[in-house]
């Protein structure tokens, strides 16, 4: 199989670097679209990112089942962040998702890059093409309420499973 091309996006938000990381990783419950992007069986509730190497990232349903959707690879606050990353996939179909966080003056600059497409092998394109309509409308949330902005809703594609 020839390489899939990873999805990259960046958005721009007037927050430092740590602020910028601390809402991304330590609070992503805050802006992560949960009614739109979960994978557990029971409604998600909440969702987190364990705070070290080998951590879990993970949604909890509302009745009290944690769905695992990826492990930390790389935890170095305030610049940078690798997870792995299956929310409702087998644990050997992950990808890789990084996020950086640069410093553009009085602000930062967030580049998201989802990689590693090949592991899911048979349907590898679809899922790469069904998060590259869903990642522009979830990085639009946390822009929003790093900007003191109304959230907006989620569009496109995303990993929400049939209950």
């Amino acid at each position: 199989m020839s390489a899939i091309p990873p999805i990259r996006r960046s958005v721009i938000v007037p927050l430092d670097p740590a602020a910028a990381f601390e809402l991304f990783a330590r609070r992503i419950s805050t802006w992560w679209p949960l009614a739109a992007r979960s994978a557990g069986a029971s409604p998600a509730v909440s969702c987190a990112i364990e705070e070290r190497v080998g951590g879990r990232v993970y949604e909890r349903g509302s009745d009290g089942s944690d769905t695992l959707w990826g492990t930390v690879l790389v935890w170095e606050p305030p610049e940078r962040l690798v997870i792995t990353w299956h929310p409702g996939r087998e644990a050997s179909e992950a990808q890789e998702i990084e996020v950086l966080f640069l410093t553009l003056g009085a602000h930062t600059r967030v580049e998201l890059e989802h990689r590693g497409w090949e592991r899911a092998q048979r349907d590898a394109a679809a899922l790469r093409d069904r998060f590259a309509g869903g990642w522009p409308s979830v990085l639009a949330r946390f822009e929003a309420l790093a900007s003191g902005e109304p959230m907006p809703e989620v569009t496109g594609p995303g990993c929400q499973v049939e209950r």
